[in-house]
């Protein structure tokens, strides 16, 4: 994503560690993220189950869910 922007006086320098949302500059304020929007783009997949952690556990039978 690129962006015309002047770069933030908060921003970490070239070369530092990367947004994993958009792979822009990480700011310490919102550390791992660059910004509010990006943190809240990330929390929005995780509760939204896009990102899940692998299980080699069965599938539970239909029926008994409830027991």
């Amino acid at each position: 994503m690129t962006d015309d922007s002047p770069p933030r006086p908060d921003a970490v320098r070239v070369g530092g560690p990367a947004c994993p949302t958009c792979g822009g500059p990480v700011t310490p304020r919102h550390r791992p993220f660059c910004s509010r929007r990006c943190a809240d783009v990330d929390l929005h997949r995780w509760l939204g189950e896009v990102y899940r952690v692998p299980t080699n556990e069965p599938e539970m039978p239909v029926g008994l869910e409830d027991e």
